[in-house]
C-alpha cells in the first residue's frame, strides 16, 4: 500500500481557507455578545409586568447556559462530522445551524420559546470552532501557526466588537430588540459560499485515504479519545479549555448587566454598549496577541501567567471599581485584553493534542465539555446572584476564582507536541499545488 500523498493548498487557497474560519469565528462572536447586550430587553419585553431584576439576572443566566450546552454538544458531535465529512462541510453546516436558528429569535412570544431557540444556535456557535481551527491548522504551515491562530483567536472577539460598535447607534430597548435577531441570519450566505466552494484540508483528505493507491479509513469515534495514549491529552484538554470559559461566562460576561442596570438608571442606556465595547476591543487585541506571546514564552509559563492576570483583573474589576466610574471602562479593556490571551493559546496549542485522524473531534470535544462545566457554572452563578441579592459586584467576584485554577492546570500541559511530532512524518508531501 503506498503512502498517503498531500497536495498542497495554493496560497490564494490557503488565504480564503483562513478568511472563511475568520469570518465563521466572528458570526461565532456576533452570536455569543447577543444575549449579554440584549438579554434585560428581552426579558423585560418578554415578561412584562412579571419582570424584576432578579428575574432578569435569572433569565440572563438561563439563556448564556442554554448557549453553552448547546455549544457543548455541537462541539463534540458537528466536531466529529468534520472528522467523517471534511472539516470545510462540517464548518459550513455549523454556519448555517447557527444563522438559521437565531433568526428565528425575531419571532418568539415567550421566553421559554427563546431559551430552546439560543440551546439551537449553541449548537452550530460549538460546531464552528473544532472545525474552522482544525482546518486552518491543516492547511497553514507550523511556521505560520502562530500568526493565524492569532487571527483566529481574534476572530470571535471582533465580532463581539462589531456588535457593540453596532448597538451604540442602534440601541437594542425592551421595545426594540427583534432585529438584531434578523441580523443573525446574514452569516448563512457565508455558509452556503463554504459549501460550494471552500477547498478540503488535503491532510485530512490523507489521513482519510483519499489519495491514489491509499485504502479508505473510517473516522475513529468519540471514545477512541478516552483509550490509549489518548486518554491523558483528552482530560488535560478538556480542563484547560474549561477554565477559561467558565471564567468568562460565569464571572466577567456579568459586567455587561451590571453596566446595563446602572446606566439605564442614570439616564446613560447606551452605556452597556460602551462597556462591552471597551472589553470587546481588549478582547480583540488580546486574543490576537494570545498565540504569538505564547509562542515566545512557551505552553507552561505563559497559560500560568495568564491564569494569574485573568484572576486578578477579573476580582478588580468588580471589587475595586464599578459602572459609571472614572476608572471602570479602563479596567474593563485590560480585563479583556488579558482573559482572552487564552483564546490565542488554545488555537495554537491545542490542535497538536490530537492525531489528524480525530483532530477536530478531540479539540471540539476539549474546547466544548468546558462549555458544558460551563453552563453549570453560569446557573450556578444565577443562583449567586439570587442568594447575593442581585449584586453583580459580589457573584463576579466570586466567580472570579475560576481563572485561579488555571494555575495549577499548568502542570498538566505537555512539555512537548505529541501528535504532529507522531503521525506527521509518516505522512508524504507532495509538491503539488491544489487550487
Amino acid at each position: 500500500m503506498s503512502t498517503p500523498a498531500i497536495k498542497e493548498l495554493s496560497h490564494s487557497a490557503k488565504v480564503m481557507v483562513l478568511v472563511a474560519a475568520f469570518l465563521g469565528l466572528l458570526f461565532d462572536g456576533f452570536e455569543l455578545g447577543l444575549m449579554p447586550i440584549a438579554s434585560l430587553s428581552v426579558t423585560k419585553s418578554l415578561l412584562g409586568s412579571e419582570f424584576t431584576p432578579a428575574a432578569g439576572g435569572l433569565w440572563f443566566a438561563r439563556f448564556t447556559a442554554a448557549l453553552m450546552l448547546g455549544a457543548a454538544i455541537g462541539g463534540i458531535f458537528l466536531g466529529n462530522l468534520g472528522d467523517r465529512i471534511g472539516r470545510a462541510r462540517a464548518m459550513g453546516v455549523s454556519i448555517l445551524f447557527y444563522s438559521l436558528f437565531a433568526g428565528l429569535g425575531a419571532f418568539v412570544h415567550t421566553a421559554e420559546q427563546m431559551l430552546v431557540l439560543r440551546f439551537m444556535v449553541g449548537l452550530g456557535v460549538g460546531g464552528m470552532w473544532p472545525n474552522g481551527v482544525a482546518l486552518v491548522a491543516e492547511c497553514w504551515p507550523s511556521t505560520a501557526r502562530a500568526t493565524v491562530s492569532g487571527i483566529l483567536g481574534a476572530g470571535i472577539n471582533v465580532g463581539v466588537l462589531g456588535l457593540s460598535q453596532l448597538v451604540r447607534y442602534v440601541p437594542v430597548t425592551a421595545e426594540s430588540w427583534r432585529w438584531i435577531f434578523v441580523m443573525g441570519t446574514f452569516p448563512a450566505v457565508l455558509g452556503v459560499l463554504v459549501l460550494l466552494f471552500l477547498p478540503e484540508s488535503p491532510k485530512w483528505l490523507a489521513s482519510r485515504g483519499h489519495s491514489e493507491g491509499a485504502a479508505k479509513k473510517k473516522s475513529a469515534p468519540v471514545s477512541a479519545l478516552f483509550r490509549g495514549e489518548l486518554l491523558v491529552p483528552t482530560l488535560a484538554g478538556i480542563l484547560l479549555c474549561t477554565i477559561p470559559l467558565m471564567g468568562a461566562w460565569a464571572g466577567s460576561k456579568w459586567m455587561i448587566p451590571w453596566a446595563d442596570e446602572l446606566g439605564a438608571a442614570a439616564g446613560q442606556p447606551g452605556y452597556k454598549a460602551a462597556t462591552q465595547g471597551w472589553w470587546a476591543l481588549g478582547a480583540s487585541i488580546g486574543s490576537f496577541l494570545g498565540a504569538p506571546l505564547s509562542a515566545y514564552l512557551g505552553r507552561r509559563l505563559s497559560y500560568f501567567l495568564i491564569s494569574v492576570g485573568a484572576a486578578s483583573l477579573t476580582w478588580a474589576m468588580f471589587q475595586l471599581t464599578a459602572p459609571l466610574e472614572p476608572e471602570f471602562l479602563y479596567i474593563v479593556f485590560a480585563q479583556g485584553l488579558v482573559a482572552t490571551l487564552f483564546f490565542g493559546w488554545i488555537p495554537l496549542y491545542l490542535p497538536e493534542f490530537f492525531p489528524i485522524e480525530v483532530r477536530a473531534t478531540g479539540a471540539g470535544l476539549a474546547m466544548n465539555t468546558g462549555r458544558f462545566a460551563t453552563a453549570a457554572g453560569v446557573l450556578g452563578a444565577g443562583s449567586l446572584f439570587v442568594l447575593f441579592g442581585g449584586q453583580y459586584s459580589a457573584v463576579g467576584a466570586a466567580c472570579a476564582l475560576f481563572y485561579t485554577l488555571g494555575i495549577f492546570a499548568t502542570f498538566t500541559i505537555p512539555a512537548e507536541p505529541t501528535a504532529e511530532a507522531k503521525l506527521e512524518p509518516a505522512i508524504k508531501i507532495e509538491a503539488k499545488v491544489v487550487h
